[in-house]
């Protein structure tokens, strides 16, 4: 994303002033694939030569998009007394960025918005909060195609509840793809009692065909070290000159996302074309980080980068986070953010004015 710089210093509006209300009817028109995917496609996935499960990945997903889209497919019906050839249900799984989201946003689209739709898992979750389960089954079931990024379970409840709509769906006849760092018989472990959830996870798992991706990260981040950051002075600067930009301090921006439904966080986004955080330290409590894991994925869908402000090498999350239950959210949000963090210091001019040096020596005089 390209940032256009103000010709004068503007003071940037704040996250921690919005309120977004979000209708019900738009949860459900944006279960599409996110804008950083918008280019893409089946075509321009480009898999190692190195790793050939990614030309195997890519070649089983489009078999599926064909399956659902060729000729003479004709209405789904629900025949009573009579066995049906059970919908296909992909699982793609690997590592972080591989190529997994590429090809699931490559699959909702060759379907068509109209007969597909794609959300993250906790997209998914929160729609069921806010509809309710009846509502979320009828609005899903009339698709083709559920695609379900970032497969976690993070709380038994969870998975009682994504065992029952896709089980609902299933029935229904519709087609499931869903991608995960975790294999399905794994989802669950280190967060809960997965022991006593066993038979709801086997059912899940037992309802995929699972496609393994292996490969290196494309994005090439190291995601145990912390994003790259500016001084505090830089991001505001970078804030003030781009229009569209938001400005607001680290931990006050994470006490506001609590008092936020996660469904509204992408509406939060609005319009925003840059976000700049001042006093980015590390998050020392769980509730707070997965709330900005969720951010950081909204973010990160709708391409808005990111400045970072505050002391270089603060790890966002702790190594105890990086060791437990949540390790693979909080790995893929760091990968993410780094991202987000690089294209942020491309596209502002964070020295357009004058250098941090410069304003050291201004203040000294």
């Amino acid at each position: 994303m390209t940032v256009a710089a103000r010709s004068v210093e503007t003071v940037p509006s704040r996250l921690v002033d919005r309120r977004p209300v979000v209708p019900v009817d738009r949860l459900v028109a944006e279960l599409v694939p996110p804008r950083h995917f918008t280019r893409e496609s089946f075509d321009t996935f480009r898999p190692d030569a190195g790793h050939p499960s990614q030309q195997a990945a890519l070649d089983r997903v489009r078999s599926v998009a064909a399956q659902l889209t060729g000729a003479g497919r004709g209405p789904r019906r629900l025949t009573l007394g009579r066995r049906r050839t059970p919908p296909p249900a992909v699982y793609l799984d690997g590592g972080f960025g591989v190529g997994k989201t590429h090809l699931l946003a490559s699959l909702a689209r060759a379907v068509g918005p109209q007969d597909s739709a794609y959300g993250t898992f906790v997209e998914f979750t929160n729609l069921v909060g806010a509809l309710g389960f009846a509502a979320t089954v009828a609005a899903l079931g009339a698709k083709r195609l559920v695609c379900i990024d970032e497969f976690e379970l993070d709380d038994p409840g969870d998975t009682v509840l994504m065992s029952r709509l896709l089980r609902e769906l299933a029935d229904r006849g519709v087609a499931l793809a869903a991608t995960s760092n975790t294999l399905p018989g794994s989802l669950g472990e280190g967060r809960f009692a997965a022991e006593d959830f066993l038979r709801e996870i086997q059912a899940l798992a037992a309802r995929f065909e699972v496609v393994r991706i292996d490969g290196e990260d494309y994005r090439h981040r190291v995601f145990a070290e912390a994003p790259s950051t500016v001084t505090d002075g830089r991001a505001a600067e970078a804030a003030a000159r781009t229009p569209g930009a938001t400005l607001d301090g680290f931990t006050g921006l994470l006490g506001h996302l609590a008092t936020i439904h996660p469904s509204r966080y992408g509406a939060l986004l609005d319009d925003v074309a840059l976000v700049a955080l001042t006093g980015v330290t590390t998050v020392t409590h769980q509730d707070q980080a997965l709330r900005l894991v969720v951010l950081v994925d909204r973010l990160y869908d709708r391409d808005v980068p990111v400045l970072l402000g505050g002391a270089t090498g603060h790890a966002v999350f702790p190594a105890e986070m990086l060791a437990g239950g949540y390790r693979k959210k909080y790995l893929r949000a760091l990968s993410r953010l780094s991202s987000l963090a690089v294209d942020g210091q491309a596209a502002v001019p964070l020295a357009s004015a004058r250098t941090d040096a410069a304003a050291v020596d201004e203040g000294a005089v």
